[in-house]
């Protein structure tokens, strides 16, 4: 009798029993391992963990191999009555692939066993079908397994990502591919593995694919409208084709990165999240920005804000305004107690405290929307342009970046910001105006700081900022009156000049004597406007069949051809 067989038998349970034992360890780390654990150098420490490693992806090999074989013999079945399957059966002979991998090592053995045409397994698994088969993706996969190199997961993921690839591929390229996948997911785990399709399907897939899947993907990009979640947090749901990803990573990723300022020493502890959303603020304000400018807008403003807000709200932000009831009435009608609220837009509804609404009326056209105490509109005002295009050129020369201790983010970039805030009597003038970066226009309105504009220093700044938290409220007062006096100077000024002029009745008659008033001048802007609209509709409307014809011809040329 031959005990060849049981000899093979005992001597490998022999081995693992061994294998085990080295490796086993009690509650108080005390066996083989911890008895030399401390006594290993840095390099045997190395060592020991590529072996033990290469155990455990050679246990997990053979861990597929057993259950692909009981699953072959539908051991689960027959020792369960036929009631059993192979998920319960690992569960219940790996009690260590319970807490994660149980699924995913049945679910390959079993693939592996029923793909297998009757009659034709062999102790190296199966001899024909797919798994057997080099040239096919589960070939490729079966003999990665086998070496230990390839674990169940990733051995899954290549064959569900080579079952979308497959019919897009040149038929030689199969095997490639499969390979490819695994060796990027060898390299860098399963999910990055995932990743490579496009970059596959560039390479090595069939004429027209790739094209095709780019059209795909590019009716897939998507931009929800904006949802309000909790803490007013306004939420948009987006996805992007790769190459409007690029784009958007391009832009927004200088400005995300951290920006701790070694002048001041501060530190930028802001979140990556928060980073990226205030970097795709800043690309958004300034693209606003350019085309306001590409309009010949007087100002240039990089937004419009329609806001409605209550009359006592917005004279509450007044020094001198005396405020002779603080408390808001709930029963009324409008959107007042404090806040505006933003109109006409996708933002509809969105309420603003009034320190935001001062920040953005630092560099935006407001259009306010002014209740009386019962609710009634009593205004709907003009939009009003705070630094014209000449004050902000001004600006970019004198200031040349932003003017926050330690930033250097370029003119172009910044925003014209009031010293004394322009709801709070601020003039739009250059002795007013100090150019910010975006997050420091912010940070300055948190913070409540105040600058000063002098003469240029030793290093050419012409402002100089107090970062004591709370300084703008402090200083405003003093401010305000130094304000007044010099427009009641200018006014007098004025008077008198005007006043000479009448009396030698000598200068040159007023050019704005004979001026249209304001809704005159309105209307002949609303004219004008509408003609340039219905001018560049006609022409947008050409572009369109033109291009239509051209698309026509083409078209027929095709089938000619063809």
């Amino acid at each position: 009798m031959d005990e060849t067989p049981a000899t093979d038998v005992a001597r490998l349970r022999a081995a693992l029993e061994g294998a085990r034992d080295a490796l086993a360890s009690d509650g108080s780390g005390a066996g083989p391992l911890g008895d030399v654990l401390t006594r290993l150098s840095g390099p045997e420490l190395a060592e020991f963990m590529r072996l033990a490693d290469d155990v455990k992806a050679r246990a997990g090999a053979a861990q597929v191999r057993v259950t692909a074989e009981a699953s072959h013999r539908g051991e689960f079945t027959s020792a369960r009555r036929g009631v059993g399957s192979v998920h319960s059966w690992v569960r219940e002979h790996a009690p260590s692939l319970r807490q994660d991998g149980a699924g995913q090592v049945a679910q390959l053995a079993q693939a592996v066993a029923c793909s297998v045409p009757g009659g034709l397994w062999s102790t190296a698994g199966p001899s024909a079908g797919a798994y057997a088969d080099p040239e096919r993706p589960e070939g490729v996969v079966w003999a990665r397994v086998l070496t230990g190199e390839v674990g169940p997961a990733l051995a899954l993921t290549a064959l569900k990502e080579m079952a979308k690839l497959e019919d897009q591929l040149r038929p030689e390229a199969v095997p490639t591919v499969a390979d490819a996948i695994l060796d990027h997911g060898v390299q860098w785990g399963q999910a990055e593995a995932r990743r490579l399709r496009p970059h596959l399907i560039a390479m090595f897939g069939a004429e027209g694919e790739f094209d095709d899947m780019q059209e795909k993907v590019r009716k897939a990009a998507y931009l929800t409208s904006p949802r309000i979640n909790d803490a007013d947090i306004t939420e948009y749901r987006l996805g992007l084709t790769p190459e409007q990803a690029a784009t958007l990573e391009a832009a927004i990723g200088p400005l995300s990165k951290p920006a701790p300022n070694d002048v001041t020493g501060e530190r930028d502890l802001r979140p990556a999240e928060q980073r990226r959303a205030e970097a795709l603020a800043e690309v958004c304000g300034r693209v606003a920005g350019e085309d306001a400018a590409a309009e010949s807008s007087p100002g240039g403003a990089s937004t419009t804000l329609h806001v409605n807000i209550d009359f006592d709200d917005l004279l509450a932000h007044f020094p001198d305004h005396e405020d002779t009831d603080t408390a808001p009435d709930l029963d009324r009608e409008t959107e007042g107690s404090g806040r505006g609220r933003v109109m006409v837009s996708r933002a509809q509804a969105t309420m603003l405290s009034p320190a935001v609404v001062r920040q953005l009326a630092c560099d935006a056209d407001i259009l306010p929307v002014v209740f009386g105490s019962n609710g009634e509109i009593l205004d709907v005002g003009r939009a009003v342009r705070l630094f014209t295009k000449a004050q902000r050129r001004a600006l970019w020369h004198r200031d040349k970046h932003c003017t926050y201790p330690g930033c250097d983010v370029p003119a172009g970039w910044a925003k014209a910001h009031h010293l004394v805030h322009w709801v709070d009597g601020g003039d739009s003038d250059l002795a007013n105006a100090a150019l910010l970066c975006q997050r420091h226009h912010t940070h300055v309105h948190d913070k409540r700081f105040i600058a000063t504009v002098h003469p240029p220093d030793e290093h050419g700044r012409c402002v100089t900022w107090d970062l004591t938290p709370g300084s703008y409220d402090r200083d405003l007062p003093a401010r305000l009156n130094k304000i007044r006096r010099e427009r009641a100077k200018k006014q007098a000024t004025a008077d008198q000049g005007a006043a000479e002029r009448a009396r030698l009745d000598t200068g040159p008659p007023d050019p704005w004597a004979n001026e249209p008033p304001d809704h005159v001048i309105e209307a002949w802007i609303e004219e004008w406007t509408a003609e340039e609209q219905d001018r560049e509709r006609l022409e947008a409307q050409r572009e369109a069949e033109i291009d239509d014809a051209l698309a026509t011809m083409l078209d027929e040329e095709r089938t000619h051809t063809s």
